[in-house]
């Protein structure tokens, strides 16, 4: 996911997002488990993804609370 897209979208937006991709977080640990996840680099991607949704959120909270 670009850093372009997650600037623009809205907090609602950005909050289901997160809940997207620890969504999809559980469902690879849980293909990892059983041996199934063919792309273990996944894993990492979807947390790096998280990572940059909680980010910009936060970043959102703060000019938000600033001006």
């Amino acid at each position: 996911m670009k850093i372009e897209q997650i600037k623009n979208m809205s907090e609602a937006e950005l909050t289901a997002e997160i809940k997207k991709l620890k969504n999809e977080l559980f469902n690879l640990r849980f293909q990892h488990v059983t041996g199934q996840l063919e792309n273990p680099i996944k894993l990492r991607d979807t947390k790096k993804d998280i990572a940059r949704v909680k980010t910009i959120l936060r970043e959102k909270e703060l000019k938000r609370s600033e001006g």
